[in-house]
Parts: structure tokens; C-alpha cells; sequence
């Protein structure tokens, strides 16, 4: 048996009570009291259902915000240009470098073999930045669940 279940259970048997004692003060007050002892229980029950749908309300409001907060992947929008900007230009001054040494030591083919890494880091930091830009599947929006190809 669950915690909840167990909630579920001593909240039905304080409802009973009520309702038992309800039934009892009818007994002793007599028919005249009937309708205002009627409302007074069925008013202790709008009570609990209204606080049932508001703990649920309140908890599935809570997990739609974590699975927000947790799908959200999208760049901030003070860093996205200028973290890709300044990725770009710092690929370019060090491919110079890479470019010397790789054409120095391996000529054409270690040129090649430099050009191929500054082009793979900067294609992985583009696929990173934006998914789904070489045709791969990427997630809508947080709104959409579905996948587009």
C-alpha cells in the first residue's frame, strides 16, 4: 500500500465519521434540522474534493514546468550569436597555424588531414547549435511532440 493510498484511506474514514455523526445529530435533533445538518456535511465535502483537485492541479502543473525545464534545449538568446560568432573566428586564426604545421610536416595530405578537423569541429558545433540542420530528426518545439524528418 502506497503513502497516497494510505492518505486516501484515513481521509475516507474521517469522511465517514462525519458522515456518522451527521446521521447521529439528525437522529437526535429530529427531522427540522435535516436540510442545514445535509448541507453542512455536503459543504465538508465540496471542501475535500475542491482541495483533491487543487493538490492535483498544483502537481501536474509542477511536472508539465519539469518537463519544460528539462526539454528545453534551446540557446539562450544573449550567447547564441555571439558564441557562434566567436567560435568562427577563433577556428579561422587557429586554422592558420594547423594549416603550417599539418602542409610543413605531411605536405599536401597533413594540410588536408588539418582542414578536415577544422571543418569536422566546426560542422559538430553547428549540428549542436542547431539540431536537425544536416537533415537528421530533430524535437519540435515544447508544445509539439511529434518528430518531423
Amino acid at each position: 500500500m502506497t503513502g497516497m493510498e494510505t492518505g486516501m484511506d484515513a481521509r475516507d474514514a474521517e469522511l465517514k465519521k462525519e458522515l456518522n455523526a451527521t446521521l447521529q445529530a439528525r437522529r437526535e435533533l429530529g427531522e427540522e434540522y435535516e436540510s442545514a445538518l445535509v448541507d453542512s456535511f455536503l459543504e465538508k465535502v465540496d471542501q475535500r474534493i475542491d482541495g483533491a483537485v487543487e493538490r492535483r492541479v498544483r502537481r501536474q502543473l509542477a511536472e508539465q514546468q519539469m518537463v519544460v525545464a528539462r526539454g528545453s534545449r534551446a540557446p539562450k538568446a544573449t550567447d547564441s550569436w555571439g558564441e557562434r560568432f566567436g567560435f568562427g573566428i577563433v577556428s579561422l586564426v587557429l586554422a592558420i597555424p594547423l594549416s603550417a604545421i599539418g602542409g610543413g610536416i605531411a605536405h599536401l595530405p597533413g594540410l588536408m588531414a588539418a582542414w578536415a578537423g577544422i571543418v569536422g569541429v566546426n560542422a559538430f558545433q553547428a549540428a549542436r547549435a542547431n539540431p536537425g540542420l544536416f537533415g537528421g530528426r530533430r524535437r519540435k518545439s515544447a508544445q509539439d511532440s511529434e518528430w518531423e524528418e
